[in-house]
């Protein structure tokens, strides 16, 4: 084998990882286009107006989720039998993050997280990307388990002729029945 066989190359990065910071600065951009739109509009004050609102409903909501989740652990942790449906507390976490987000294209996707119709489209949407995400991370035929005991086999201390030290750390027994390590001063006389 040659050297250039051994070498580990990173994995390709995901057409996702190398759009995602055009993507951010397209929204940024649109954002602040809005929000300039809206106040010519209707005015500065009240577009300061809206996104004050907007920053106290998302944390509403998102308290509001909290206590939802933490009253659902404490149903569960009383009785376990009982099977609690899924509330969806993580679109009303995520809804009320957007619409603390100051800007209004962010208020509008939030909002369409609460609104039933559209939260379950957003649900199915949710998923699909998931499923795509895991798929694509995963290389045909690849372990990652494998992969990373295999980068820890190569990661560990090994002796100079090459040999790994097998052995296990033994504590020495306490009490009276050790060496006898005490210092005591010399008698004089």
């Amino acid at each position: 084998m040659t050297q250039q066989d051994t070498q580990v190359h990173p994995a390709p990065r995901s057409r996702l990882r190398r759009v995602l910071p055009l993507l951010i600065a397209a929204w940024l951009v649109l954002e602040i286009w809005l929000l300039t739109v809206v106040a010519g509009a209707v005015g500065g004050l009240t577009v300061v107006l809206l996104l004050v609102a907007g920053v106290f409903l998302g944390g509403s909501l998102i308290k509001r989720a909290g206590l939802k989740a933490l009253s659902a652990a404490f149903e569960q942790s009383r009785d376990p039998q009982s099977q609690q449906p899924q509330t969806g507390t993580s679109l009303t976490v995520l809804a009320g993050l957007l619409l603390i987000l100051p800007g209004f294209l962010s208020d509008l996707i939030g909002l369409t997280l609460l609104l039933p119709p559209t939260r379950a489209l957003w649900r199915t949407l949710g998923r699909r990307f998931t499923r795509t995400a895991l798929r694509s991370t995963a290389r045909p035929g690849a372990d990652r388990f494998a992969d990373a005991m295999r980068i820890q086999e190569q990661l560990r201390i090994h002796r100079p002729d090459g040999k790994v030290i097998q052995g296990e750390v033994v504590d020495p027994p306490a009490g009276p029945t050790g060496p006898d390590t005490d210092y005591r001063p010399p008698i004089a006389g």
